[in-house]
């Protein structure tokens, strides 16, 4: 009798190939069996059906953490503080206005706005930031994960519609993936069970998408996880996505055992291939997701330019600012000229992209740039 370790994965990756969906099973099937060169190159081969094959995209915008305090919780954190923690901090306006003008004259297009569930943070003190913010700037709010949208609207007592609808009149634009970690609720009670629950999550971007807001999800494996709640996480967001088709992009990453975690044994020991195998695995099994972001952030620019052969599009943020990785002890940094001449490397254009995937800048290409060429 067959296993899935010994499975013949040819079939599927031929029909992954084809555009054909294929199973949990399957995916498991193609996890176990650490064939990464196959299972890479059929993912590279549905990367260049669905995106140009030439070109890799990447935004300029800056992660803000309005504030650190938080009462999650959380295991695998080691940025938040609990409240009347002498670290902890509420930036006040002027420091995000400064940062947001420092932005766009780095050439970004983008806010992406997030922090902690402070408790004394209510419905109105965001409607005032994000209208100030809107009145001022031309620049784009990705702002708040689905964990901090629900506490929101507990904390405001408000329905989830409620609050999407007045975060979006204050000109809250999209929503990034985060506190997604792994849609498994055996999971979610060991790492963060003060978090949302994987049906909670789910129903803010479901929400989300029907109030007519663009999103990106995530994964953070390699806590106390398995493979097939791996398998699992990806499900619900490839379900999800045929209901709403509201994601634009899908992005994953290993845990940073770095931080100040409690259960620091249980956590996994996660490599580099195991990082690129679970990436090309999730370019093949979700076929509704447009586009794919390395991880460069987490896992070393190496294997972020790596990851353009398994199945990414897109190199994510330069990050301008970033401190919950940072926190980790994770700390991998880009400008753009240095993203520019990392995605040069690997044969492709540059092309600079804003929230929503349309074209800010497309840089030229190294013998254009010799011969005197600019960029359009």
């Amino acid at each position: 009798m067959s296993t899935i370790t010994d499975t013949d994965i040819t079939p599927i990756l031929d029909r992954a190939r084809e555009g054909e969906r294929i199973s949990d099973d399957e995916a498991l099937a193609l996890l176990a069996s650490r064939d990464l060169v196959a299972v890479g190159r059929a993912a590279d081969a549905v990367r260049r059906a669905k995106n140009d094959p030439d070109r890799v995209t990447f935004v300029v915008d800056r992660n803000v953490n309005y504030t650190n305090f938080c009462v999650t919780d959380c295991d695998f954190c080691a940025f938040y503080r609990l409240p009347r923690d002498p670290e902890g901090y509420v930036l006040p306006k002027h420091v995000i206005f400064r940062k947001i003008e420092e932005t766009l004259e780095l050439g970004g297009t983008a806010l992406l706005l997030q922090g902690g569930h402070h408790p004394g943070l209510r419905i109105d003190w965001y409607e005032d930031l994000f209208s100030d913010i809107k009145s001022r700037y031309p620049i784009h709010l990705h702002a708040l994960s689905p964990s901090e949208v629900l506490h929101i609207a507990q904390y405001s007592k408000l329905t989830l519609e409620e609050t999407l609808v007045r975060l979006r009149a204050a000109g809250h634009d999209s929503l990034p993936g985060g506190g997604a970690e792994i849609l498994v609720d055996r999971v979610r009670q060991i790492i963060a069970p003060k978090k949302t629950t994987s049906d909670e999550w789910l129903d803010v971007m479901r929400e989300a998408h029907r109030v007519g807001m663009y999103a990106s999800a995530t994964m953070m494996y390699g806590t106390v996880d398995t493979p097939a709640e791996r398998v699992e996480h990806l499900r619900r967001l490839r379900d999800l996505q045929d209901e709403t088709g509201g994601f634009a992009a899908f992005v994953c990453w290993s845990y940073q055992s770095g931080g100040g975690s409690r259960r620091g044994d249980d956590h996994q020991n996660t490599t580099a291939a195991d990082y690129l195998m679970m990436l090309a695995v999730s370019r093949l099994y979700l076929d509704n997701f447009p586009h794919f972001q390395s991880s460069w952030v987490t896992q070393g620019l190496r294997i972020g330019q790596l990851a353009l052969e398994f199945g990414c599009d897109d190199m994510g943020s330069i990050m301008i600012e970033e401190n919950v990785v940072r926190a980790a002890g994770t700390a991998f940094r880009l400008d753009t000229p240095r993203m520019v001449k990392a995605i040069e490397a690997t044969g492709r254009q540059a092309v600079q992209r804003d929230t929503l995937y349309r074209t800010v800048r497309r840089f030229p290409a190294a013998a254009q740039a010799q011969s005197g060429s600019s960029p359009s």
